[in-house]
């Protein structure tokens, strides 16, 4: 359920809408055997793909899945498609061959394209939720399938299960009196998010391909840039192919409208060096190798991180220091939150003094970032990201800390623990 909060979630939300919004549903009945097969389809494509993926590519596929650029670049491809379609640019439509083929379920619920969109929420969903499910599908790579399959089936459902309401949820909007006009407007606002959303996917192939054109302020302009175009339809002042002309400004489309211009002025600090708390997750750093630190980027060699496993260990070797390794990815949202909101916190930070810091890639199509990947899997049996592990400069764990927190002094105990554990040895040696 905490997956949930990620950020590559926000975005499946509107699409989940928008596309049962266009579902000709005229039955509770037929509403809930929607949803029902929606909720199917991310329970059984996600755990079949992320087996599949364990079985040919070991428990790190979906990482290189994840991200793949050319399935970012699907994904962005997908987004913008979508958005059109909301604003009513053109009328999705399946080939008439494949049409003929499923007219009969199509008739009766479309069932292949609702497990169409399953499969489409499964890919979106993967670069964050890899490290929730990273531990399972290590137990896979072990022999371990049935606590695999397990595993996998019971996070895909909780994962579903909140999807299965929002698919219900059009076919209630569908039944209050007078939805028809206003109903348009929710589709085009969808839109709109979706084509924020496509910024976050283009920037992952950006960086995997080492463009550096899809920078920060790039996407947080064409943040400000929708977020402002959006308010501006809410108050009437264009409007789109199938929208109903306005009469009289309500007060959801008021409220809504001072919304988005509030978000508007709110990335507008982001350009301005300001941290964005939550949306960090979905904004790159400005180069692979570096720590945003309140929208100030470092370079790792300014912050002292070693960007290299065993020279690390090294360092630590000749200072007796305990390492601290980053596990981290260049697509990983959850990496950019902890990167922006953690590690920057001052106590954090004056911990961090006391250790060798070590930023270990693991997602990139390098030789160098794949025995990253393939240290974290062996000596730590994860693959998720992100992984915070204190070790001896031998090499031996002392603590670990997997994943996001938002409690820093959590995340400060973490710390002091891997420390005190390296005195405590050098004390028994004594």
């Amino acid at each position: 359920l905490l997956a949930l909060l990620t950020p590559c979630v926000f975005p499946m939300i509107p699409i989940t809408v928008s596309y049962f919004t266009k579902r000709e549903q005229n039955s509770r009945g037929q509403a809930i055997g929607h949803a029902s097969i929606y909720a199917l389809g991310i329970i059984f494509t996600f755990t079949g793909l992320g087996l599949l993926m364990t079985l040919i590519g070991g428990a790190a596929g979906i990482n290189r899945l994840a991200a793949n650029p050319w399935m970012n670049l699907f994904l962005t491809v997908l987004f913008v498609t979508l958005a059109l379609n909301l604003f009513g640019l053109f009328e999705i439509r399946m080939p008439s061959s494949l049409v003929s083929k499923l007219d009969s379920q199509t008739r009766t619920g479309g069932i292949g394209a609702t497990l169409l969109m399953g499969l489409v929420f499964t890919l979106t969903s993967f670069t964050c939720t890899v490290a929730f499910v990273g531990q399972v599908l290590v137990f896979a790579t072990q022999g371990e399938w049935f606590w695999s399959v397990v595993g996998m089936l019971a996070f895909s459902t909780a994962f579903a299960l909140p999807f299965f309401l929002l698919s219900i949820f059009p076919h209630w909007l569908k039944s209050l009196p007078s939805s028809g006009g206003w109903l348009n407007s929710v589709k085009v606002v969808m839109g709109f998010v979706e084509l924020a959303a496509a910024f976050k996917f283009l920037s992952n192939v950006d960086l995997v391909w080492g463009w550096n054109t899809v920078s920060r302020n790039v996407i947080l302009s064409g943040w400000i840039a929708i977020a402002i175009v959006t308010a501006i339809y809410l108050l009437g002042k264009f409007q789109l192919p199938f929208d109903t002309p306005i009469k009289n400004l309500g007060v959801m489309r008021m409220l809504l409208s001072v919304f988005f211009l509030g978000l508007a002025f709110y990335f507008l600090t982001g350009l301005f060096g300001g941290n964005l708390g939550g949306f960090e997750g979905m904004l790159p750093a400005a180069s692979p190798n570096s720590v945003s630190l309140s929208g100030v980027t470092q370079t790792a060699e300014q912050h002292k991180w070693i960007m290299n496993y065993d020279q690390a260990l090294a360092q630590a070797k000749a200072t007796n220091k305990p390492v601290f390794l980053n596990f981290t990815g260049v697509t990983c949202t959850n990496c950019r939150w902890m990167e922006s909101n953690m590690l920057v916190e001052p106590e954090v930070k004056k911990v961090l003094e006391n250790f060798v810091l070590a930023e270990l890639y693991t997602d990139r199509q390098t030789p160098e970032d794949e025995r990253h990947g393939q240290i974290q899997e062996k000596n730590f049996g994860t693959v998720a990201l992100p992984l915070y592990v204190v070790v001896t400069p031998d090499g031996k764990e002392l603590s670990k800390f997997p994943g996001l927190t938002r409690d820093k002094n959590e995340f400060i105990r973490f710390l002091q623990t891997g420390a005190a554990r390296l005195n405590q040895i050098a004390k028994n040696h004594q």
